[in-house]
């Protein structure tokens, strides 16, 4: 029942094409006609092939039922399935063929309903959503894949061209090892589908009901899972020995979508690196938490330098003056449009990446002298909802971002003395810095500016004392953020001999009012947030 050959060749001689995306498809069926091909095909595919003047049969024909309920049933049938999967060298296989008047299909050009794109829309419904879910496409999908030593698969538009050069070589045949990697790119086609329904309908069942009465929600059931679909190689990983990509996640829309850091474009420089992207997105992630003009320097995910200003020039030169010295070869970023003058500011010293939601064409000018300086284009400052995912050997964490943005109403002062009100906004500014830095995280800050910073220590007095010991400004009258609790007291006696006025933490300590009663000690001020900030 097929033509073929010892080198696996098997003649292409009945094609079933059902498209979505009909790019290219008028083209590749006049190919397939040039070589005998009879087309088999469903609704608006029909139409499109038809009204291109070229011959196609219905699948009702073959199936002998309609098209019906929308087009929800028209190839789920073992008229269509039997002809794919039914084995061409196995007896029973031909035989039962032959008894039932099917026949054998050798090819299907199938890709499915544009699910990942509809979701990507803006106020897309849940309605909208499900009705872009294929079914009769993944199903003859994995038909076709299943049985690739007797039928060739095409799912993307991408492979027209390939296979019509191959067809014309092997005069309408396809050999065994095309119908193999097809195959395999039709699986992982397939499963990438699938993977992008299920964090929807998570997404969207936490958007609907929103938190049971435990304050839970459904978003960690049994299964859960996300899709990645890779965009580019980098030149290696974390270092030269690792390799590494970079995938986009749950996303497949011709339109990249603004403020996520891998569709941000590079407008400059040299490509972006595995730890570019990691300190970018660090960067990006803590100006896009401020609704004021700011300015973050990042070196190792960590700020170095971190104010805000009037304009962006201002609120670098400041973040700049935090720690120039850790500032050489860091990352920026800015949450307003960059302008020349910044930009001039800028490259005053060197800087592997600037990052901003956009850029004048006189800055873009300035930057683009330096050859080296790579320029990121963001799109847009957004907090990203969902989930966030991390590999551990052997398994995976999932946990929701966090987005917890604290308001002055949230603070709770828990000294004899009330902080000013420009501490409590020097507070605010600290505890938004600290919410970014490495846990154990301390933050000395003044006049919306960091002045010492101390992360990533073992203890947290420690960190208390690296983030005035590394302060290029002066401590004096200044506030400090920590991102846990103070254990002991000792955190606040080491910071009073640094100069601050006013402490913010979560509190929850077992020796609370021992931290307080030191506060107090000191004639500082100090306030409760409530929320803790670990980030490892």
């Amino acid at each position: 029942m097929k033509e073929t050959d010892d080198s696996g060749l098997v003649k292409i001689r009945r094609a079933l094409i059902s498209v979505s995306d009909k790019t290219g498809i008028i083209d590749f069926a006049q190919e397939l006609k040039s070589f005998g091909v009879e087309i088999i095909s469903t609704g608006g595919t029909a139409k499109t092939l038809r009204d291109a003047g070229i011959e196609v049969r219905d699948v009702s024909d073959v199936t002998g039922f309609p098209e019906m309920m929308d087009g929800r049933i028209k190839t789920l049938h073992p008229n269509i399935h039997g002809a794919l999967l039914a084995k061409r060298d196995d007896p029973e296989h031909v035989t039962a063929m032959r008894e039932h008047g099917i026949e054998p299909i050798d090819m299907v050009v199938i890709n499915l309903y544009p699910f990942e794109a509809t979701i990507a829309r803006d106020g897309v419904t849940l309605e909208e959503a499900i009705e872009q879910i294929d079914i009769g496409g993944p199903a003859m999908i994995r038909s076709a894949a299943k049985n690739f030593r007797d039928v060739a698969v095409i799912t993307s538009p991408d492979q027209y061209e390939g296979l019509a050069e191959e067809l014309k070589r092997a005069h309408g045949a396809l050999t065994f090892a095309m119908r193999r990697s097809l195959a395999n790119v039709a699986f992982a086609r397939t499963a990438f589908y699938d993977s992008a329904i299920f964090p929807y309908l998570l997404r969207r069942e936490l958007i609907d009901y929103g938190e049971d009465e435990d304050g839970q929600t459904e978003l960690f059931d049994r299964f859960t899972g996300f899709s990645l679909s890779k965009i580019t190689d980098l030149r290696y990983g974390e270092n030269p020995h690792q390799s590494a990509a970079l995938y986009e996640i749950d996303n497949s829309s011709d339109e990249p979508a603004a403020g996520d850091l891998a569709h941000a474009a590079l407008l400059s420089g040299k490509e972006m690196s595995f730890n570019n992207y990691v300190d970018a997105d660090a960067a990006w992630q803590l100006v896009c938490d401020f609704e004021e003009t700011a300015c973050a320097i990042i070196k190792h995910t960590n700020p170095a330098g971190v104010a805000l200003g009037a304009s962006n020039e201002e609120a670098y030169r400041r973040a700049l003056a935090c720690d120039p010295v850790s500032a050489f070869g860091g990352i920026v970023a800015f949450n307003r449009k960059v302008d020349q003058a910044a930009a001039r500011a800028l490259i005053e010293i060197f800087t592997e990446v600037v990052i901003a939601p956009d850029f004048d064409e006189a800055a873009l000018d300035v930057l683009k002298t330096k050859k080296n300086l790579r320029v990121l284009r963001a799109g847009e400052t957004r907090i990203d909802e969902g989930l966030e995912y991390r590999q551990i050997s052997g398994g995976m964490l999932v946990q929701t971002r966090d987005t917890h943005r604290l308001k002055r109403e949230d603070l709770k002062v828990v000294t004899k003395r009330t902080p000013s009100e420009k501490e409590i906004a020097d507070l605010l500014f600290a505890w938004t810095v600290c919410k970014h830095t490495k846990s154990n995280a301390i933050v000395y800050a003044s006049d919306k500016q960091t002045v010492g910073v101390g992360a990533g220590q073992m203890s947290r007095v420690d960190s208390v004392n690296l983030g005035a010991m590394r302060s290029k400004l002066s401590t004096e009258r200044s506030v400090m953020a920590s991102d846990a609790f103070f254990p002991f007291r000792d955190g606040i006696d080491e910071a009073a001999k640094h100069g601050i006025t006013a402490v913010i933490q979560p509190g929850g300590s077992m020796r609370d009012e021992e931290v307080i009663a030191a506060a107090d000690k000191h004639g500082l001020a100090m306030v409760f947030t409530g929320v803790r900030h670990f980030k490892h």
